[in-house]
């Protein structure tokens, strides 16, 4: 009967000291008040942005047919033409020594040595050679320049780690000073390099037709979005270290322990970041309020 007696005296002794260990445990190891949330699947809107300039690779060169004189100038330094308009009107010399009185007496005479000089192509004039009616020019003598418009061309400056970017067919969007947007296609990489900035020159075309002067300077937007289906989370909840280099979250394995989880990072916004590594379910609780400072294992309150 003692012998039992002990044995039940005992027990109730480690019962009791077990509890205070555990209570002493609760108050040595205070838990962090922490704010959860999970991740989400879809993508984020990252756009790279360039710049570049106008430039015309082709140019026309209007020269006069025949010697004549210059009757009519229908054009200026700058002008948009489109083709088939009329540019010159000249006047042969013949036409000129047989006088108004003939021609104007002579049916057959009216359009004898008028001669009019059409634009081939849609563009803007770009030199303006000659302009004074009245002068007497050789045959061959250049008249003016057209940039066609067709032929319209942004440079772009592409540093090369974004290159991949850059494919030949990828889309584009231009963006003017005036703040309007046209898209555009990428079509030819240069294989020269700038020794000094380090960029690949690529060249795109605009969809539509515009009429813009050379060298003028604009913004280039590409879309770095991913496929969509990537894993996306709160801005907040990625740790880093002080030279962001790595980068980690704190992940719950139950309702009181949080983890550090290292991740590799994508696309990002102002409010999210996208995770390529490692996958999470979207049940996972991830921390995203009262994660800094928490050790690599730490004993966590979830708050609302």
């Amino acid at each position: 009967m003692a012998k039992l007696f002990y044995i039940l005296f005992f027990t109730v002794i480690i019962t009791a000291c077990n509890n205070k260990q555990q209570e002493l445990e609760q108050l040595v190891t205070p838990k962090s008040p922490v704010q959860t949330t999970t991740v989400r699947i879809g993508s984020i809107d990252d756009n790279l942005i360039l710049s570049a300039t106008t430039i015309y690779l082709k140019r026309n060169v209007i020269t006069a047919e025949i010697p004549a004189f210059i009757t009519k100038v229908n054009i200026h330094l700058g002008d948009r033409i489109t083709k088939g308009q009329v540019l010159y009107e000249l006047q042969t010399k013949e036409r000129k020594a047989l006088g108004k009185q003939i021609i104007n007496s002579d049916t057959a005479l009216t359009n004898f040595g008028n001669i009019k000089i059409y634009a081939p192509a849609s563009g803007i004039i770009s030199t303006f050679d000659k302009q004074q009616t009245g002068d007497y020019i050789l045959e061959g003598t250049q008249l003016c320049t057209i940039a066609e418009s067709n032929d319209l061309a942004f440079q772009i400056n592409v540093p090369y780690e974004f290159s991949q970017y850059t494919k030949v067919g990828h889309h584009c969007t231009i963006s003017l000073p005036d703040n309007t947007t046209h898209s555009a296609t990428i079509t030819t990489p240069l294989t020269a390099m700038n020794a000094l900035a380090q960029t690949q020159t690529i060249l795109a075309k605009s969809n539509d037709i515009l009429f813009l002067p050379e060298n003028l300077i604009v913004k280039v937007l590409i879309d770095k979005t991913s496929n969509g289906n990537t894993q996306i989370i709160a801005k907040p909840c990625v740790l880093s270290d002080e030279m962001m280099q790595e980068f980690w979250v704190m992940k719950l394995i139950n309702d009181s322990t949080a983890v550090k989880i290292p991740i590799t990072l994508g696309n990002k916004s102002d409010k999210e970041v996208e995770i390529i590594s490692p996958k999470f379910n979207v049940t996972d609780r991830i921390i995203s309020n009262g994660n800094y400072g928490l050790a690599d294992t730490a004993s966590v309150k979830i708050t609302k």
